[in-house]
C-alpha cells in the first residue's frame, strides 16, 4: 500500500449470495479487470476457492479476503459462503466490512440462503449494492428479479437507505456490468464506480490509539497464528507491543512480528497497518476470534457478534475396527483431540467436548455438511476415525423437551411435487406455502431439523436431480416424536476376509450391494441394503469349492451390478443410530457400532427390556 493511502480511499465489502449464483466468479473477474494479474499469468477458474473440497463441491466453505487496487482506491473484498451450514463464517465477517454486494441469479432470483445472509447484513446496518448476475442466460428475468429483491428487503426490515440500494445488471462470467438491464457494456467499470460512490469508507476513531477486533484466524507454518480484522483506530507497526483483551480475562501482552495485507490472491508483508484497512497480524502465541487487540491494556473490548446456536451433534471416535491403523497414520485419541481443538479455534460455529467414553468426542455444529467437510479434511490429512449419524441438539424449555425446526425452501418440477410432499409429511414436515410457475413449483415447509437429515439425497431421486433445496433455522418447538428416515435394513457381514464374486452373485438377489469383488470386509461391516427393515447376516467371503470338474477361479464377475459407493456425506446421513461410518484416507466403510453379532443381539434384547 502506498504510504499516502488514507481511510477515505478504502472500501470494505462482503460479497453474499446463494450457492452457485456466481459470486466467486465475480471476484475473479474484478481482480482481472482491476489489473491484479499479469498479462501472461495463468489464473485458475474460481481462484478464491482455494480448498480442494471447495473446488470439488463447487461451493465456498471458508470466508476469505482479497483486495482490488482500482484507481487510487483499495477495495477489500471478503468472499463469504452461501451454504447455511457455514453461517458462522458469514456472521463474523459482518464486523469487518461497511457494505455488502448481493449477487442474485437473473433467472432464479433471491433464494433462501440469500435471505439468511442478507438478514444478518441489514441488521448490522450495512449498505447494500445488488448485482443481478447472468442476465445473458436464456430465460433471464432481470426486472422480475429486481422486484423480488425489493420485496425481500421489505420482509427483512431494511431501512429506507438500504431499500434504495443501487442495482447493477451483468454477467460475471463474461465480465460486464451496467446500470440498466437494457444497456450493454464491455467491462465492469459501472460496478467499481457503484462501490466507490455507495459503500461508505470505514469509520475510524480519529486520534485514538490502535485497536482491532479479531474476526478471523489464519495459520502459517512460519509465523503461527495470524489474527485477521479491520483496524478501527490508530495504526500498528512491526515491533509494536500490544495487548490481547477479552471480557473477564487477564490482558495478555504480545509483540507484532509481521503485518499482512491482502492483494489479489496472495498476502503481502507491510510495515504499517492503517485505520480502516483489513490486515493480518502475527506475533501471538495464542489468539482467538472475538478478542480485541489494542495498544493500551486499559482499552475497552469491542463487542463481538452473536453466533446462531449449533443444531446437530455427532460423535467422533478412535477407529476400533479390525483394519484400524492399516491405512492412516493418525489414529490415536490425542491426535484426534488436537485436530478438533484446532478446528474449533478457527471455526467458531463448531464446538467439541470429551465424553465419558475414552477416545470419543462430541462435536456440535450447524449441519451435517459442515461436519462432513471437517471429517473429509481429516481423512486427507491421514486420520482414521469413526463418525456417528447426526442427532439434533434438544433443549428443555418450561419442563418440556424441545427440538430445532427449520424453514425448508424447495423448488421442484411440478410432476415431482406429490412425491416430495409425501416424503416430507413422513418426516413431520408441514407445507406453509406453495406456488407454481413455468412448470416448476416452489414450496415453503416447516420441518424438524431431524427430518432434513438425509433428505437432500432423497430429493435427487424424487426429482431426477432437478430439485433445489435450502433451509434456515427457525425456532425450537416441542419434540415431534419418532421420525424414521430410512425404511430399509442392511446386509451385515458375518466374516472377515476378501469379498468373493461367487458369494456376491448370490447376495445380489437379497438386496443392493455396497462392496465389490476383492474388497476387504469384516464381521459387523455393512455390505449392502436389505429391502426389508431387518438386518440380515451374510457371508461375502465364501469362495466356490474346487471339484474335479471345474476350477474355483472361473467365477463370472461380468454379471455383477456395480456396487453403490457412498460419499462421506451420504454415508453419514444414511446410517442409523446403531451404526457408524469408518473414515480412513482410502476407505469409507459402513459398520455396526457393535461388531459381534451375539453381543448385538444381547444389546437389542436389553434395549427392548
Amino acid at each position: 500500500m502506498s504510504e499516502t493511502t488514507t481511510p477515505d480511499r478504502i472500501r470494505n465489502i462482503a460479497i453474499i449470495a446463494h450457492v452457485d449464483h456466481g459470486k466467486t466468479t465475480l471476484v475473479d473477474q474484478m481482480l482481472k479487470q482491476a489489473g491484479s494479474f499479469r498479462d501472461n499469468q495463468v489464473v485458475e477458474e474460481r481462484a478464491m476457492d482455494s480448498m480442494d473440497q471447495e473446488r470439488e463441491r463447487g461451493i465456498t466453505i471458508k470466508a476469505k479476503n482479497t483486495s482490488v487496487r482500482w484507481e487510487d482506491y483499495i477495495i477489500n473484498i471478503v468472499d463469504t459462503p452461501g451454504h447455511a451450514d457455514f453461517g458462522g463464517e458469514v456472521e463474523r465477517v459482518m464486523k469487518m466490512v461497511d457494505g455488502v454486494m448481493l449477487v442474485v441469479d437473473a433467472y432464479e432470483g433471491p433464494q433462501a440462503q440469500t435471505r439468511f445472509v442478507l438478514k444478518k447484513a441489514l441488521a448490522a446496518g450495512l449498505t447494500p449494492i445488488v448485482f443481478v448476475n447472468k442476465v445473458d442466460r436464456p430465460n433471464a428475468q432481470p426486472e422480475e428479479v429486481h422486484d423480488k429483491v425489493l420485496e425481500l428487503f421489505l420482509e427483512l426490515d431494511a431501512n429506507e437507505e438500504q431499500f434504495n440500494a443501487p442495482f447493477l445488471y451483468g454477467s460475471a462470467k463474461n465480465g460486464f456490468a451496467t446500470a440498466s438491464p437494457d444497456e450493454s457494456a464491455e467491462d465492469m467499470m459501472a460496478l467499481f464506480e457503484a462501490i466507490r460512490d455507495n459503500i461508505p469508507s470505514p469509520e475510524v476513531e480519529e486520534g485514538a490509539d490502535f485497536k482491532m477486533l479479531v474476526s478471523n484466524i489464519d495459520w502459517s507454518d512460519y509465523v503461527g497464528r495470524i489474527a485477521i480484522g479491520k483496524i478501527l483506530s490508530g495504526s500498528v507497526n512491526i515491533g509494536d507491543n500490544v495487548w490481547r483483551l477479552r471480557d473477564g480475562e487477564k490482558p495478555q501482552r504480545a509483540k507484532i512480528s509481521k503485518i499482512f495485507e491482502y492483494t489479489a490472491l496472495a498476502t503481502e508483508e507491510a510495515t504499517t497497518g492503517i485505520a480502516g484497512n483489513i490486515v493480518g497480524l502475527s506475533g501471538f502465541e495464542d489468539v482467538d476470534i472475538g478478542e480485541t487487540i489494542a495498544l493500551d491494556q486499559e482499552a475497552e473490548t469491542i463487542p463481538f457478534v452473536e453466533i446462531d446456536p449449533p443444531t446437530v451433534m455427532m460423535s467422533f471416535a478412535v477407529n476400533n475396527g479390525p483394519y484400524a491403523g492399516t491405512d492412516g497414520d493418525r489414529v490415536t485419541s490425542r491426535e484426534i483431540r488436537d485436530r478438533l481443538e484446532r478446528e474449533a479455534r478457527t471455526n467458531i460455529s463448531i464446538k467439541f467436548e470429551e465424553t465419558q467414553t475414552a477416545g470419543e468426542f462430541r462435536v456440535n455444529a450447524r449441519g451435517a455438511m459442515q461436519v462432513a467437510v471437517v471429517v473429509e479434511s481429516m481423512r486427507r490429512e491421514g486420520f482414521e476415525l469413526l463418525v456417528s449419524r447426526p442427532t439434533v441438539i434438544k433443549r428443555e424449555i418450561d419442563g418440556k423437551l424441545h427440538e430445532p425446526y427449520e424453514t425448508l425452501y424447495l423448488e421442484v418440477p411440478e410432476e415431482a411435487v406429490g412425491g416430495c410432499m409425501q416424503s416430507l409429511a413422513n418426516r413431520k414436515g408441514v407445507t406453509e406455502a406453495m406456488s407454481s410457475k413455468n412448470g416448476r413449483s416452489s414450496l415453503e415447509i416447516t420441518i424438524p431439523t431431524r427430518g432434513l437429515i438425509g433428505f437432500e439425497f432423497e430429493l435427487l431421486n424424487l426429482t431426477s436431480g432437478e430439485g433445489i433445496m435450502s433451509h434456515l433455522f427457525k425456532e425450537y418447538r416441542p419434540d415431534s416424536g419418532d421420525i424414521r428416515t430410512r425404511n430399509t435394513g442392511t446386509l451385515v457381514s458375518m466374516e472377515k476376509g476378501e469379498a468373493m464374486s461367487y458369494s456376491l452373485t448370490s447376495l445380489e438377489t437379497r438386496g443392493k450391494l455396497f462392496i465389490g469383488p476383492g474388497d476387504q470386509v469384516y464381521e459387523g461391516m455393512i455390505v449392502g441394503e436389505n429391502p426389508r427393515i431387518d438386518d440380515l447376516p451374510v457371508n461375502p467371503t465364501k469362495a466356490k469349492n474346487l471339484t474335479n470338474h471345474r476350477a474355483s477361479g472361473s467365477d463370472k464377475t461380468e454379471g455383477l451390478t456395480p456396487p453403490i459407493r457412498f460419499s462421506l456425506e451420504r454415508a453419514i446421513e444414511y446410517i442409523e443410530p446403531d451404526e457408524l461410518v469408518e473414515a480412513t484416507p482410502s476407505h469409507i466403510r459402513l459398520r455396526k457400532r457393535i461388531l459381534d453379532s451375539n453381543e448385538r443381539k444381547r444389546a437389542k434384547k436389553a434395549g427392548q427390556a
